[in-house]
């Protein structure tokens, strides 16, 4: 259905020629109030387009705006004669699909939706590729009122994007406790940064060879009040999302020179995470140089740490950041490599001290010939770029032996230690010390 055939003036979207949001709210109102003529059962369709960001910051926002109007065009093609379609966001979008309209009829004309806004666009002579992602939710078995029913068709859609994009959900009452978890867990991290509650943990990384202590990676914990410990990997990602690792990344820096500047060793390097949020602003050297500048830690001292994923999000920033940052005298390490879908030649542009060869690989050294031979090449490459290669997650004395067989300069991993709380630091320094006095066999390090 062309919304603009059957709707006011002033009601349409001008770039899409789809229902502008209120007009789209105010019809679901309707559809929904047997005093309008409504009340019948329906469904309600909110799509996203995937990975417009990046068309918008690539090729621009004229490109961007007509990648919309095209969007607009197969949404219209797609829909039913009696179905309303309409823009309620800048990438977002819903469709009214009118009684009758079961699950079965929502999940096709999804399906439809998906296939279509899949395939690629011919825009300004460029060949576009995006996607789309579909909730599904249905009046009045998931909600009987119209704000939440959108408000469940928002959370299917959330979900068809967090399983992997270009795809479809349907509302499931699981998926509102999920979200009240969510919730409940951003309200829990602002108050965990006001109230102090992250701490950091320090593991060792050591030279292959001479089994020198190098340094130490921190590593971010948070102590909540109700569920203890809790690791990185349950609440980043929701930091990323809502953008409240920038406060936690200053906090993580800040406390992590500050604490290295009273190690006892002063020759050990300190390896901070950053992540990619941080990277694309341009202020981070500027951060980095005062909080150096405050904790008096060396800049030799300091190594960031930053995916692949981070350094090709924004190429241009990211080299000048890092470029900025080896001006400063700090070290620039890639980590996890291996896991994305770079090459490291091709990251070679940016100005790296060290690799990090993601502990995928390293699990499988002393058994799988294919996982020996990819840190024996990327050891290989990175020696011959001037760079250091660090094997993470090494766990065993068999897996220490072929790291050192295949080139690598360190490793980092259980076998040395645990990651420890900031005051067994000194400890953990003197330990290491310890066994290199002692007999030469290297198991000795993991005693």
């Amino acid at each position: 259905m062309d919304a603009s055939s059957a709707a006011p003036e002033g009601a349409i979207d001008s770039l899409t020629g789809l229902l502008q949001r209120d007009a789209l709210l105010a019809a679901l109102r309707d559809a929904a109030t047997p005093e309008n003529g409504g009340g019948q059962p329906f469904a309600l369709l909110a799509l996203d387009l995937d990975r417009f960001k990046t068309v918008n910051d690539t090729l621009g926002h004229a490109v961007g705006d007509a990648l919309l109007r095209a969007v607009g065009r197969r949404i219209r093609t797609a829909v039913r004669g009696g179905d309303l379609a309409g823009r309620i966001g800048g990438d977002e979008f819903a469709i009214l699909m009118g009684h009758p309209a079961g699950e079965v009829a929502a999940q096709a004309l999804a399906a439809r939706l998906v296939e279509l806004i899949g395939r690629p666009f011919l825009l300004d002579g460029h060949s576009v590729v995006i996607g789309a992602s579909v909730g599904i939710a249905l009046f009045p078995f998931d909600a009987s009122e119209p704000e939440p029913l959108l408000r469940c068709a928002d959370l299917a859609l959330y979900q068809a994007k967090a399983e992997g994009r270009g795809d479809q959900r349907r509302f499931r009452p699981a998926l509102r406790a999920r979200a009240e978890a969510r919730r409940q867990m951003e309200s829990d991290l602002r108050a965990a940064i006001a109230l102090g509650q992250f701490e950091l943990h320090y593991q060792p990384h050591v030279e292959l060879g001479s089994g020198r202590l190098a340094g130490f990676e921190a590593l971010l914990r948070w102590r909540h009040p109700a569920r203890g410990l809790v690791a990185p990997g349950e609440f980043v990602p929701l930091a990323e999302e809502t953008g409240l690792i920038l406060p936690i990344g200053e906090w993580v820096l800040r406390t992590a020179c500050r604490e290295a500047a009273g190690w006892s060793d002063p020759s050990l390097v300190v390896a901070v995470n950053v992540a990619a949020a941080q990277l694309a602003r341009r202020e981070l050297a500027a951060q980095v140089k005062s909080t150096l500048a405050a904790t008096g830690l060396a800049p030799e001292r300091l190594e960031l740490e930053v995916t692949e994923t981070a350094l090709l999000h924004d190429v241009t920033t990211a080299t000048a950041t890092c470029q900025e940052l080896r001006a400063l005298g700090v070290r620039i390490s890639l980590d996890d490599f291996g896991t994305g879908y770079s090459s490291l030649s091709r990251l070679r542009s940016f100005p790296l001290d060290r690799v990090k060869i993601d502990r995928s690989f390293v699990t499988g050294i002393a058994t799988e010939a294919e996982s020996a031979a990819i840190v024996r090449a990327v050891a290989a490459l990175g020696s011959s770029l001037g760079l250091r290669t660090t094997a993470e997650g090494v766990e065993t004395p068999s897996q220490l032996a072929e790291l050192e067989q295949n080139g690598c300069t360190d490793a980092q991993g259980f076998l040395f230690s645990q990651p420890v709380p900031s005051a067994r630091v000194e400890a953990l320094i003197n330990r290491i010390a310890a066994d290199r006095q002692g007999p030469g066999d290297k198991e000795a390090i993991a005693a």
